[in-house]
């Protein structure tokens, strides 16, 4: 098992994937990751759809154009009625940003890829898989081995100095 700073080094947006399946145990062990993570008042709003079939993923690509060819996407949305309330504002999003956090930290610990997709149609992703009205999507999560051309963009080593992002009070 690989130490967290280590293993949080290691991964990097995979935007290249080969072809060759994900095994059911490590899609498992990505879900179980993301299941057990935790959410404001342990609520568990997050709703994850897992895509893999030709079909679901050509649907993907209506939503987005960042599919990147993955053997599976995950859909990672939450509950907005069982989402949690905070004094300002609801965490829902807050939650399902957590759990992909976990998964894509577990997909890198069985040598998978990952890559956070943001940008999407949510109202186009709402009707592509008929998700209720209630169900927010947050992210698509392109999983996979990398292609062996795969690599970190150039920018993934630069780190500003922690003086620059930290302030202790």
């Amino acid at each position: 098992m690989m130490d967290f700073l280590e293993l949080a080094k290691k991964r990097y947006s995979v935007r290249m994937y080969s072809n060759q399946p994900i095994e059911k145990e490590k899609v498992n062990r990505i879900l179980e990751a993301g299941r057990v993570a935790p959410t404001a008042h342990n609520n568990q709003p997050q709703r994850i759809y897992v895509i893999q079939s030709e079909e679901a993923r050509e649907k993907v690509k209506k939503c987005t154009r960042y599919s990147f060819s993955a053997p599976c996407i995950l859909l990672i949305c939450y509950n907005e009625d069982e989402s949690w309330y905070g004094p300002d504002n609801k965490l829902g999003s807050i939650d399902a940003s957590i759990v992909t956090t976990h998964m894509i930290m577990e997909a890198t610990e069985l040598g998978l890829g990952t890559v956070w997709v943001g940008s999407f149609n949510a109202e186009i992703t709402k009707s592509e898989f008929a998700l209720p009205k209630n169900i927010i999507p947050v992210a698509f999560l392109p999983v996979g081995y990398p292609a062996e051309m795969a690599k970190p963009s150039p920018m993934h080593a630069n780190r500003k100095d922690m003086s620059e992002t930290v302030s202790y009070l």
